[in-house]
């Protein structure tokens, strides 16, 4: 479990996010462009420039600073990857485990001989997922992983991502605008509006019962597009 209290991203001296949250098992962070959840996981992931001040407090059963510790899976597999260079040179591990990654994301080895051009876009997001958890990751953080994918792809993605998380037992923290794609993954959830979050519980009673005005459009705006069927 991690408890993140009082993340607070600053630019000088604007406040852009100051939220809580607690990761139990998976957790889905969800908002519009601009709402502060990619701010979030981009400051987990030390990723943010120097310009912007982070601070917060965190009790965890592990280091969030150790790199290994923590798996990222962004938002496009298409410039995730190097497009010169073959797949399987951009694996750090051994040939063994890098075949039994292949094995757990679905994927035939003779893919490893190929480069990311080559592939589809759901063999690309299966491999980038399969580098994220490389070192055995305790927490898989994941930034919007099915956003460039076919509605078809989109569900095979999420369905792997669920049966992975239950084998490898790692945290997952699913950040998305797409509360009906998270539905599918995560036992809870935060909704985030303009850096603070305006409705958390359980994914399941958000989903089907929102108390807060800001998620009911976020949920209709999911419906309209009709990009995911539950």
């Amino acid at each position: 479990m991690i408890e993140i209290q009082h993340l607070e991203i600053k630019l000088k001296e604007k406040t852009l996010v100051d939220i809580s949250f607690t990761i139990r098992s998976s957790l889905a962070l969800i908002g519009q462009s601009g709402s502060g959840k990619s701010l979030t996981l981009k400051a987990l992931l030390g990723m943010l420039p120097q310009t912007m001040r982070v601070t917060l407090q965190k009790k965890s059963d592990f280091d969030l600073l150790v790199g290994e510790n923590i798996g990222f899976v962004p938002q496009n597999p298409f410039t995730a990857l190097s497009p010169l260079t073959k797949i399987k040179k951009q694996f750090f591990s051994s040939k063994e485990r890098v075949h039994q990654l292949f094995d757990e994301v679905g994927l035939e080895y003779e893919l490893l001989d190929r480069f990311a051009p080559e592939l589809s876009g759901g063999q690309l997001q299966r491999v980038v997922i399969a580098m994220a958890l490389e070192k055995h990751p305790k927490l898989l953080l994941l930034d919007e992983p099915t956003t460039a994918l076919d509605p078809q792809t989109k569900i095979v993605i999420l369905k792997l991502l669920k049966d992975l998380q239950k084998k490898e037992n790692f945290l997952m923290l699913f950040v998305t605008h797409d509360i009906l794609s998270a539905k599918e993954i995560s036992e809870e959830v935060c909704v985030i509006k303009d850096g603070v979050i305006v409705e958390r519980g359980a994914m399941q009673a958000v989903a089907n019962n929102p108390k807060n005005e800001y998620t009911k459009i976020l949920i209709e705006a999911n419906f309209a597009n009709r990009n995911f069927r539950q």
